[in-house]
């Protein structure tokens, strides 16, 4: 069924490609933009996540430089029966998260700076478990397809402006440029849009199961809501069209809830998840960990009072842990 979904994926936006390439260059834009799209899409299936992790200039880690992510991710991972990702960090205030790669074999995950920071331990893996979904349900190639694949569509609306396309070539002359620069970049947009929604339940819903408490994420995921409404995050801001890959929608104008968003409403995806812990305690079953409290910053590797120095917290003045050298993020 993956597979189905995800060629019929490549189909529709190799068809908006070759669509763009009509309406800037006639047949002989088509025949380009067919060439193109092949090439991105086989591009993108060996490439895209190392291409996604370096615009948003993320770190590869190992436990060593962060003991304490690290060991979230590896617990996890064994939780699920999924072969080690490899883990990387983004030095960005932003609390957010997201993962990539063509398979689980051959899966990331990556975490802001911010989201360690600012997240408890028990909200943390419940994030982790929510990507690592995502690549147990192998939604990281489609999405990261999609994300390539889109924002080459958005680029070549761009280039129908400055081209201005060709009444001999083009025999919708500038009404084609105008679609291609307008209404191509909003159906690939339409397309993230299906794809991400779709998919960011079953996700919520598979993490909470791997993490043992939907309470868990519900706390992390309205925490990085209200965040992401007021902390811009620049690179998600300069490609956009990556924003569906995060676990909460990373582009801090955002305003259109309910028709233009990439991800579902917080509020119902919390609501889904409450509605498991009373499934649950109706079924006469329990979760395995209670809900988690606001992180307590007088105890505990995560937290720390002010001036005390008994319960320091590396997380706070460096997310990668105590022992993690000066890098990039620090």
């Amino acid at each position: 069924m993956n597979a189905i979904r995800t060629g019929m994926l490549l189909a529709v936006m190799t068809a908006l490609f070759m669509g763009v390439g009509y309406l800037i260059g006639g047949p002989a834009g088509t025949v380009i933009a067919f060439v193109m799209a092949a090439g991105m899409n086989l591009f993108s299936y060996w490439n895209a996540d190392r291409l996604v992790l370096s615009m948003h200039h993320a770190v590869e880690i190992d436990e060593r430089a962060a003991p304490e992510y690290y060991g979230v991710v590896r617990d996890l991972a064994r939780r699920a029966n999924l072969p080690m990702p490899k883990v990387y960090l983004i030095d960005n205030p932003q609390p957010n998260a997201f993962a990539t790669g063509r398979n689980p074999q051959n899966a990331a995950v990556a975490a802001t700076t911010g989201l360690l920071r600012q997240l408890s331990p028990q909200e943390l893996s419940g994030v982790m478990a929510h990507e690592l979904a995502h690549v147990e349900h192998h939604d990281t190639l489609t999405m990261t397809i999609t994300a390539t694949l889109a924002g080459a569509i958005s680029m070549l609306g761009n280039f129908a402006f400055f081209f201005g396309g060709s009444r001999n070539n083009n025999s919708f002359g500038f009404v084609g440029v105008l679609v291609a620069m307008i209404v191509a970049p909003l159906a690939a947009m339409l397309v993230q849009m299906a794809i991400s929604r779709t998919r960011e339940y079953s996700a919520d819903r598979r993490g909470a199961e791997i993490c043992g408490n939907p309470l868990w994420l519900a706390s992390a995921l309205r925490k990085i809501s209200e965040a992401a409404g007021h902390i811009v995050n620049p690179d998600a801001e300069r490609n956009p069209a990556t924003a569906h890959l995060f676990i909460v929608n990373p582009l801090s104008g955002e305003r259109m809830d309910n028709l233009f968003s990439t991800h579902p409403s917080t509020e119902n995806r919390i609501a889904a998840l409450e509605a498991m812990v009373r499934d649950g305690a109706a079924d006469g079953g329990a979760w395995n960990s209670p809900a988690p409290a606001e992180p307590d910053i007088a105890a505990g590797p995560w937290g720390r009072a002010p001036g005390s120095d008994a319960h320091a917290n590396p997380w706070r003045s460096n997310p990668t842990g105590p022992r993690a050298p000066r890098g990039p993020w620090s």
